[in-house]
């Protein structure tokens, strides 16, 4: 199983990026998949998820409205757009087979100006 994180980067307060994780070595259309994000000192935590269909995403209140979770399963990709970012949206964002303890390595995010 391989998880592979892209997308990060550096960015201004009100910015956007897009986030991919290509998955690899397991039935990927048959797992629900999740972003989290480990800022600097603070637990790691669940920003969104998404069905294995994609049908059904839900995401932490912290960023409803800004992110958008998506997913490809033709390209075995799950997506994270981040619109409207804020400085408080710095960390570093993994992406997780739902259900397993795979994770990707991490991508960095930060937002400053």
């Amino acid at each position: 199983v391989q998880l592979v994180e892209s997308g990060g980067g550096l960015v201004q307060p009100g910015g956007s990026l897009r986030l991919s994780c290509a998955a690899s070595g397991f039935a990927f259309s048959s797992y629900g998949m999740g972003w989290y994000r480990q800022g600097s000192g603070k637990e790691r935590e669940l920003v969104a998820a998404i069905s294995s269909a994609g049908g059904v995403t839900n995401y932490a209140d912290s960023v409803k409205g800004r992110f958008t979770i998506s997913r490809d399963n033709a390209k075995n990709t799950v997506y994270l757009q981040m619109n409207s970012l804020k400085p408080e949206d710095t960390a570093v964002y993994y992406c997780r087979r739902m259900g397993t303890q795979n994770w990707g390595q991490g991508t960095q995010v930060t937002v400053s100006s």
